[in-house]
């Protein structure tokens, strides 16, 4: 009788995610239609009665451990092949027994950011025609996802409170992450391999909750703002050099990485994407020290998966009428001299002044591209032109960039196509005088290279592109490559960047 009361209450809890009478309790990340990570060891954790024997049993392997003086366990499972057979995943303690079913292998990407990461395929099927025809035919049994909304904590938490993982159909991947189902669908259309996308991103949120406390190290901003956020000083952390609107303690240094981040460590992950920016960028925000911040991020959660090389993709922010915002595009084109990470462009993308841009289809499939190129090897275009030099011959300066795969061109964006214009005239590059003032200026395609000159300016001191807020209706940023990529905003004389709320008029 004893041992029937044990298992029936072993699978109320499993069922219904609480405690109740069950000891064995496996880490919430872990549930129905999870997709595993292949070629890497695969760890299982939870907890159980303390002593306890723990058995974990999946695709032909065995793995046993004991429950610490904590009741704490852990074991791992040698490296999985790719497959997307749907299998039970098996664990047992004593009397308890538990199944997960319809479990594959696959590749595993952990997703965080703000809303614009978090703005669902529902959304962009509402506003974008394209996005309707996708979803129409987003059945794909090896597409899976799993969202993680917790609220903020003030210490890293050990364990989820609820969720599960869901597979992509046309009705459920509605309230997902738009970005995270278009990169997930190219890798799978891809690499032929079940892809799974672990979601944390929260709408309205700088990137500071997002980084764990450890990694508010060595920059006086970033230490500055570890102390404030311990003390709740709202108003200082406004007020500082790199500071942002705190509206709560959600917003606080780690407060997001201890309840979303920490619990899901150490899940076998490949490497990580992130979109956000928009509210280090805001009224009362201030964009300096990003970068700073951003390296901050990346290497914190290098340091929690204890994966110094892990693979880290980014967004960078489209175009919006708010300087700090041009600002924010460069902090995070600067963050990119990080191993290991790349940025996807999006400064030519919707034109409609909407914080929330609905074509999210370019977003995903730009990001998708860095993994494909530097994680699984294919030979594809990951990046448009970005700025490596100047050199400047009298009047002109002559701009010279890496990734400029087949020339470059001018172009115009489309949902899902950029269009090269033959003889069309590039947009958006500016001079800076010897006093440090901008000018308009002329920018012609030679070979791989930009000549760019002013009537006003003789002497330049430095070249710029697309920075400012917003392209003019009639006109837009326009410098691709011959893979149709465009090319970053970037100044080449970081000091002629000052954070200036209030910009000089656009150029016409």
């Amino acid at each position: 009788m004893l041992r029937l009361l044990k298992t029936i209450s072993a699978g109320v809890a499993f069922l219904f995610g609480g405690d109740l009478l069950a000891a064995l309790q496996p880490a919430k990340v872990f549930s129905d239609n999870m997709v595993l990570q292949q070629g890497v060891s695969v760890p299982v954790w939870g907890t159980a009665d303390i002593g306890a024997n723990v058995v974990v049993e999946f695709a032909g392997q065995r793995a046993e451990t004991k429950a610490d003086n904590a009741g704490r366990w852990k074991l791992e499972f040698k490296p999985l092949s790719a497959s997307a057979e749907r299998r039970l995943l098996s664990i047992r303690s004593g009397n308890e027994s538990l199944l997960y079913k319809n479990v594959v292998v696959g590749e595993v990407w952990f997703s965080g950011g703000q809303s614009n990461m978090g703005y669902s395929v529902g959304s962009m099927a509402k506003r974008l025609a394209k996005g309707k025809a996708l979803v129409d035919a987003a059945d794909y049994p090896g597409i899976r996802f799993r969202k993680v909304n917790e609220k903020n904590m003030p210490m890293p938490q050990e364990d989820l409170k609820g969720g599960s993982w869901f597979v992509c159909t046309p009705n459920s991947v509605k309230a997902f992450s738009a970005v995270g189902f278009i990169f997930a669908r190219r890798l799978h259309e891809k690499l032929k391999v079940p892809i799974g996308i672990i979601d944390c991103s929260w709408g309205g949120t700088p990137i500071e909750p997002y980084i764990p406390a450890k990694a508010f190290t060595g920059h006086p901003t970033l230490e500055r703002l570890a102390k404030l956020s311990e003390t709740r000083d709202y108003e200082a952390i406004k007020a500082m050099r790199g500071g942002a609107f705190v509206r709560s303690d959600a917003w606080l240094a780690g407060a997001i990485y201890n309840a979303r981040i920490a619990p899901v460590v150490p899940y076998a992950i490949r490497g990580a994407i992130w979109y956000q920016a928009e509210s280090n960028c805001g009224t009362g925000e201030d964009p300096r020290d990003y970068a700073h911040k951003m390296r901050a991020l990346i290497q914190g959660w290098r340091g929690a998966w204890g994966r110094p090389d892990l693979p880290f993709y980014y967004v960078q922010l489209p175009q919006w009428r708010s300087y700090a915002w041009t600002y924010a595009r460069e902090e995070q084109r600067r963050a990119m001299d990080v191993p290991n990470t790349g940025m996807a462009v999006t400064i030519d993308l919707d034109f409609n002044n909407d914080i929330h841009p609905p074509n999210k289809i370019d977003v995903g499939e730009r990001l998708a591209r860095w993994p494909l190129a530097k994680v699984y090897r294919y030979s594809t275009p990951y990046s448009g032109p970005t700025f490596r030099s100047v050199k400047r011959g009298g009047n002109v300066m002559s701009v010279m960039f890496n990734n400029v795969d087949g020339g470059l061109i001018v172009g115009q964006a489309g949902v899902g196509q950029v269009i090269e214009i033959k003889g069309g005239k590039l947009f958006g590059f500016e001079l800076a005088d010897e006093g440090g003032g901008w000018h308009a200026a002329n920018a012609i395609i030679r070979g791989n290279t930009v000549a760019v000159s002013s009537v006003e300016v003789s002497e330049p001191r430095a070249v710029r592109y697309a920075c400012h807020p917003q392209a003019p209706e009639d006109k837009q940023w326009n410098l691709y490559n011959g893979a149709k990529l465009p090319a970053s905003p970037f100044c080449s004389d970081w000091s002629l960047m000052p954070y200036e709320p209030k910009q000089n008029p656009m150029p016409k």
